[in-house]
């Protein structure tokens, strides 16, 4: 049934054979749903058939319609508008789709990943600060697409790269052996994360001061900044890390643990857990085997001041370095090596990278380099690219402390939420405990949706009061919508509804909204597949929308409990059901619970 789509295509086809004489393929018949403005469920689009001369398209979309109502006995009624041809479905057809998979889980899963490893690498945080919102969208945009990979049947595998070596941790490391006096998390009842981004921000203050003293004794900035202490400091500091000197290898290692504990503290909070996690520190040294096997293999080639690099002219692209002359690796040289143990660890088919769109140009390089080098898995690689998120206040900027920490976030959206909800009156009977799980869905819910609502590919702006609002293109507003499938389901005990099969002869004519409700669900397991390809969690997210709009449409337009008309109840009662259960499949996809009240 759910390859209604293709058996109309193979049928309209056979007809134009029969009718005349022409063979087509039946992939060039697109089928989508209707517009709103026009009748009919789904639109077979006839123009592709103009360049086999048949006729103009609106006659060969009569003389189609006609052949397919009397071959196909679902198509009940069909119209043509210029090239298009809108066919309606018959109520029979919807009741059999709604009996058939109303308790089904396989019409949320679909199968074309069957076989197929995913890897999808995400958040990829720095040691040197806490998660913030831009580490949110990225987080949720990858927890989102590993479950939709999943759910098309991928095997899928999800790891975070943690950046937790370079100048940047040495910044916090310095600045807190200058002014932490053996502070630690424990001890100021900070989280790690916090106190270490707290030091990074205190570097930087100690540097300008030291610029402005050095520019006030004759230096120009430039100069300034080459000579300043506290910059040799962190360069002697990253020697003696690479070089292995104990005494900075493990306070390095205490500050990052700090780091690491906050990190796991906000990813359950946010309901996210890996596979895997990898560090920058165990696999930056790596690559350099890979690069100087490249070099044996004709791949890459060698200057002559010993330095290795990559010719990727015939890609667009130009030379690229992937190993100084001093034999020390650079970023590409390390993600060649995080590539190949990835694939040493899952033997992948496919790798999904969830970055910001800053380093479009980075993965470029690398996605070429690695067919340089003919890895197996090189051809199915993907850069989830995604733009940055800015607030009303503007753009944050960690090293001048105007971040938006993730947790910070989490805990001003739930006590809006509570101000919001309690505000509404509509949460009697429940007590602490279940009005705290509520405040942190609906609050997280917002967060998410909000963040994953938008294309990947787009900038965006965070109003954390436009998320919570419960009539606006929101988590909240799709909740609502859920939370009157079970509360229809708690009234219903009370009746003796009959149970709804395809046999049920209902009592009126199935309705506008009933019928649009039922496409909207129909429609799931296409749009979950689009996601997949297309690499696209928004999909999903704007589905569950529309799905919430048809739902509240259906439930504020037909009685669904008291028609009066028991058939036509339990007709209606299984549609709510149904409704609900795919708005909360969806939702999970992208990490968001669903209230049972609101």
């Amino acid at each position: 049934m759910l390859n209604l789509f293709s058996e109309i295509q193979k049928t309209a086809a056979a007809a134009i054979k029969d009718e005349y004489g022409v063979d087509i393929d039946p992939s060039i018949l697109n089928i989508q749903e209707t517009r709103k403005e026009f009748e009919g469920d789904f639109t077979l689009i006839v123009f592709p058939l103009a360049k086999y001369r048949l006729g103009a398209p609106p006659k060969i979309g009569e003389k189609l319609g006609i052949l397919l109502q009397e071959r196909l006995d679902y198509i009940a009624d069909f119209n043509v508008i210029k090239g298009f041809l809108n066919l309606s479905l018959s109520a029979g057809y919807w009741q059999s789709f709604l009996a058939r998979y109303q308790h089904e889980d396989g019409f949320f899963r679909n199968d074309i990943g069957v076989g197929q490893k995913v890897v999808v690498e995400y958040c990829s945080p720095n040691t040197n600060k806490p998660l913030h919102l831009g580490h949110l969208r990225n987080i949720i945009l990858g927890y989102s697409m590993a479950e939709i990979l999943k759910a098309n049947g991928f095997h899928t595998n999800s790891v975070c790269l943690f950046n937790d070596r370079g100048t940047a941790i040495c910044k916090s490391i310095y600045a807190w052996q200058k002014l932490g006096k053996n502070e630690t998390p424990e001890s100021s009842g900070r989280k790690g994360d916090v106190l270490v981004g707290d030091y990074y921000v205190a570097f930087s203050s100690i540097l300008q001061e030291e610029i402005k003293e050095l520019m006030k004794a004759g230096l120009d900035k430039e100069e300034a900044e080459k000579t300043a202490p506290s910059n040799k400091a962190i360069n002697e500091m990253l020697i003696k890390w690479e070089a292995g000197e104990a005494e900075i290898r493990k306070l390095w290692a205490k500050m990052n643990a700090w780091v690491y504990a906050a990190h796991n503290h906000t990813f359950e909070r946010l309901g996210v857990s890996f596979d895997k996690f990898y560090y920058e520190s165990e696999v930056y040294q790596l690559g350099k085997a890979a690069v100087e096997k490249g070099v044996e293999t004709g791949a890459f080639y060698q200057k002559e001041d010993s330095s290795i690099w990559v010719d990727l002219t015939e890609g667009g692209l130009d030379h690229k370095l992937l190993l100084r002359s001093n034999g020390t690796s650079v970023y590409m040289t390390q993600d060649i090596a995080a590539a190949e143990i990835r694939y040493e660890d899952f033997q992948m088919d496919r790798s999904v990278y969830v970055v910001g769109n800053e380093q479009d140009y980075h993965f470029k390089v690398l996605f070429l380099t690695l067919q340089k080098l003919a890895k197996p898995y090189a051809e199915g690689l993907f850069h989830l690219s995604y733009g940055m998120v800015d607030l009303p206040t503007g753009k944050m900027k960690s090293r001048e402390g105007t971040r938006v920490d993730a947790d910070d976030l989490m805990d001003q959206m739930e006590e809006t939420v509570k101000i919001a909800t309690d505000e509404l009156g509509k949460t009697e009977g429940m007590n602490q405990v279940e009005l705290e799980d509520l405040y942190r869905k609906i609050s997280l819910g917002a967060l998410k949706f909000f963040l994953v609502k938008v294309d990947p590919k787009k900038r965006m702006l965070f109003n954390p009061q436009e998320s919570i609002d419960l009539h606006g293109h929101t988590g909240p507003f799709i909740q609502y919508a859920y939370t009157r499938t079970p509360a229809l389901k708690r009234k219903s005990e009370q009746l003796d509804l009959p149970t709804f099969n395809a046999n049920l002869s209902l009592d009126t004519a199935m309705t506008k909204d009933e019928r649009a409700l039922l496409k909207r669900i129909f429609l799931f397991p296409s749009v979950l597949e689009e996601a997949a390809k297309s690499y696209n969690p928004a999909l999903i997210a704007n589905y569950a929308y529309e799905l919430a709009k048809e739902y509240n449409r259906f439930y504020g337009g037909d009685k669904i409990l008291h028609s009066e008309l028991p058939h036509t109840s339990a007709f209606r009662f299984a549609l709510s059901n149904f409704a609900g259960k795919t708005m909360k499949e969806a939702m999970r996809l992208l990490g968001i619970e669903m209230p049972e009240q609101m």
